[in-house]
């Protein structure tokens, strides 16, 4: 149960469940310090997409501060969120090169050095600026975790795409289905001598090692391969021995890739534009974040049913996300507009809208959500 400092407002929720799912108008600080009793240790992934202190003006905030006082923000904000995360939990953080190293430095002393993941480079855009010294097309997400061992555990991979797919084929008609072949040889560094000896091929034909290379099996191991004819020497039988990675055996799942290009994360572009469809007349965001995007996010750190959380909200990209991926989800923002803009994106995306992700994954609508307005002042009365 969230605390009575909550008002929960009915005309600006939809649904009768008001336990998931929920939006809330207010100040982000203070709206994390009052959740914590109630969600601490419960976010499986946090995304944000803080200002980036880049000294612009836009519609609906003003992004120019002191650098000092914006990097005192973004460290207490994310001393806040680490406390929700669960242990295999992860966040991760948009920000550009104005104070990404900053950034990174900061989020250091929150979480761990050895709990940083990586750094992502995402493509936002695809057209050239040429007002600029250089044309800004990419920005970043820094990914932490609580514990590194437990996220890897727990992360997803990313699918198998059309390309790596193609790279199965069945030469030899093998009845386990479709293969690739990997290196049997890598480098010689921590060999042992067990992994130092020529193969003999089917044909009686003998393979021997490049200089400065070992096999990655010892030769019992390796025979008892060729025998189960899990090792490729070429359609004629005299190529290079190769070892066969089937499909069907394979994780089915790709590691996923710090560079994220714009066909499989979307663009600032294409966000402003899945907005301008559904409202023509608004004035929106500058640089919304594409669903496209927030899906490769939550593809790999969540499973169905867990939570998201963004105390940054801006123009509800995460929550329309996650709520079209079927997770759970905590909104914040403090800007009036999360009524007229969030709210009405909600209700348009219960409705069925197909903009962003909702084709390719076949989004149909349906769900509900609760908007609470936070207030020190409030009381456990509802707001009709």
């Amino acid at each position: 149960m969230i605390s009575n400092e909550f008002k929960f407002v009915r005309k600006n929720s939809l649904g009768d469940d008001f336990k998931n799912n929920l939006i809330i108008h207010g100040d982000n600080k203070s709206v994390l310090k009052s959740l914590k009793d109630s969600h601490k240790g419960t976010i499986k992934c946090i995304y944000i997409d803080p200002p980036y202190n880049n000294g612009e003006t836009y519609h609906h905030y003003n992004d120019k501060n002191t650098h000092s006082s914006w990097l005192n923000e973004i460290t207490e904000t994310l001393e806040l969120l680490k406390d929700f995360l669960t242990q295999d939990g992860s966040i991760w953080i948009s920000i550009d090169d104005k104070e990404m190293h900053y950034l990174k430095v900061a989020a250091d002393k929150v979480f761990g050095r050895n709990n940083f993941i990586n750094t992502i480079v995402w493509q936002q855009r695809t057209t050239r600026e040429n007002r600029s010294l250089f044309s800004n097309n990419h920005e970043y997400l820094l990914v932490y975790c609580i514990d590194k061992n437990e996220f890897k555990k727990a992360r997803n991979l990313a699918p198998l795409t059309e390309k790596v797919l193609n790279r199965y084929k069945n030469p030899d008609n093998d009845p386990r289905g479709p293969w690739q072949s990997i290196s049997l040889n890598v480098q010689d560094g921590h060999a042992v001598k067990s992994q130092f000896y020529a193969v003999t091929a089917p044909n009686g034909k003998e393979h021997f090692l490049p200089n400065g290379r070992c096999w990655i099996y010892s030769k019992d191991k390796m025979n008892e391969q060729v025998a189960k004819n899990n090792i490729w020497f070429g359609k004629d039988g005299n190529g290079v021995p190769r070892l066969k990675k089937f499909l069907n055996d394979d994780n089915k799942g790709l590691t996923p890739e710090t560079l994220w290009l714009s066909d499989i994360a979307g663009t600032n572009k294409g966000a402003k534009k899945h907005l301008l469809e559904l409202f023509p007349k608004s004035k929106l965001f500058d640089t919304p974040k594409p669903e496209q995007l927030i899906q490769h996010i939550i593809n790999i750190a969540t499973n169905e049913g867990d939570i998201v959380l963004d105390c940054y909200l801006g123009s509800g990209s995460t929550i329309t996300a996650a709520h079209k991926l079927n997770r759970k989800y905590i909104g914040v923002e403090k800007g009036d507009h999360i009524i007229d803009l969030v709210v009405e994106r909600m209700k348009k995306v219960i409705d069925g809208e197909q903009g962003g992700i909702s084709k390719e994954i076949n989004w149909n609508g349906g769900g509900n959500f609760s908007f609470y307005h936070y207030s020190k002042l409030s009381v456990l009365s509802a707001i009709e």
